[in-house]
């Protein structure tokens, strides 16, 4: 995977925190600073964390899995790609309720879920892990920042196109796996 893909990627994982964020935003009132701040740093090291551990993960299985790398890229881009655009159709969306330690805590974990999976990708296509992961990390920080203000500042915005894109973003990432390598 290229820096240009790997850009893509980050920019992608980003998009559930900084919608996360956003919905937090909408429906903070108090210690707005504070709030906005924890919940960047929380889902911002969750996503670092997340790659690292997928690509170790990986890598303790390559023997077994490397002739199948190109296709279970694919199918993990795929999946995550489908699932955000699936749920950019929920009428539905969940409405946040607290953010205390436990609350970011599951926070950061829900929304870097999709990030281990990209670094079993990361780890099967070749690279290395560390600079991807510390740009997946400083942009999802900066996302959700950009998000909780922009939730807070607007109160309300469409965040079914950046669902959309993300998941035409992380298909498009698959097939060009499938495809080209």
């Amino acid at each position: 995977m290229g820096i240009a893909e790997i850009i893509l990627l980050t920019i992608a994982l980003s998009i559930d925190a900084c919608v996360v964020s956003f919905s937090y935003g909408l429906v903070i009132e108090n210690k707005k600073r504070l709030s906005s701040f924890l919940l960047a740093l929380f889902t911002g090291f969750f996503q670092f964390l997340m790659p690292v551990l997928g690509f170790y993960f990986a890598n303790i299985l390559q023997k077994y899995i490397q002739s199948y790398a190109n296709i279970i890229v694919f199918i993990i881009f795929g999946y995550l790609g489908f699932k955000f655009i699936k749920e950019a159709f929920q009428k539905e969306k969940e409405t946040p309720k607290c953010l205390g330690l436990s609350c970011l805590f599951l926070i950061a974990i829900a929304t870097s879920i999709d990030a281990f999976s990209a670094g079993i990708s990361l780890m099967l296509c070749g690279n290395k892990i560390i600079l991807p992961s510390i740009l997946i990390g400083c942009v999802t920080f900066c996302f959700s920042l950009f998000g909780f203000w922009g939730g807070y500042i607007l109160k309300k915005f469409p965040t079914f196109y950046l669902e959309i894109s993300a998941g035409v973003i992380l298909i498009s990432l698959g097939v060009k796996a499938l495809i080209f390598n």
